[in-house]
């Protein structure tokens, strides 16, 4: 197997843990309209498609293909989530750790998510000032969402490293996915909003330090 030269991570349920702030967000605009709420642990079922699939998704039966609805929805979701984006997210403990100690490695360093842009780019300087990044990728208008590869593609280009020595690292079937459509290596981390079930077939970690293992081998021990 190659040496591992560039981590693509996913941001939410991976790196950080957004679910209360983002079903907050998308209560507030649910609960303006007197629409039904939802709990976190539904919310952790509706994550990791873009903001516009999650607040569909959690719209009532009959609602999700009302164009307008979806809209205000959105809009209102933005407008609360940008004011309140930290007020419960948080790294998952370790994980600043580990990003330090890939970038001292000289690890190239990105993030591919689908979460919009701004948010990314926002939490991401907030929470890792001092890492490095080759790139940080969310979604934007006129580029497709995971699974496309594009994303993959755009990260090979950035950090300027050869497709075999790089791996994605993310929670979730989408993410695995991305990986194998860009041709990439895989590793899921069970941490996050998606069950060990649900990411069967895909190479497992449990811990952040079983990840910084497999990450940084040659850091084992010291």
């Amino acid at each position: 197997m190659n040496e591992i030269k560039v981590v693509l991570f996913d941001l939410d349920g991976t790196l950080i843990d957004t679910l209360e702030d983002l079903g907050d967000a998308v209560n507030h605009a649910l609960e303006r309209r007197g629409f039904p709420l939802h709990t976190r642990e539904e919310y952790r079922r509706m994550v990791g498609h873009g903001i516009r699939n999650l607040v569909r998704k959690a719209l009532p039966d009959g609602m999700r293909d009302q164009i307008p609805v979806v809209e205000e929805c959105l809009a209102d979701f933005r407008s609360w989530y940008s004011a309140h984006i930290d007020v419960h997210t948080r790294p998952y403990p370790g994980i600043p750790a580990l990003l330090s100690d890939l970038d001292a490695a000289g690890i190239c360093l990105a993030v591919a998510s689908n979460k919009f842009q701004e948010g990314t780019e926002h939490l991401i300087h907030e929470f890792f000032p001092d890492i490095r990044f080759a790139a940080i990728l969310g979604n934007r208008e006129g580029f497709p969402l995971k699974p496309d590869p594009q994303i993959v593609e755009e990260v090979l280009r950035a950090s300027a490293m050869p497709r075999d020595a790089a791996i994605m690292v993310g929670d979730s079937p989408t993410d695995m996915l991305t990986a194998a459509n860009g041709g990439i290596r895989s590793l899921a981390v069970t941490w996050g909003y998606r069950t060990p079930e649900e990411l069967s077939g895909a190479e497992q970690v449990r811990t952040v330090e079983e990840l910084r293992n497999r990450l940084l081998p040659a850091l084992v021990g010291r």
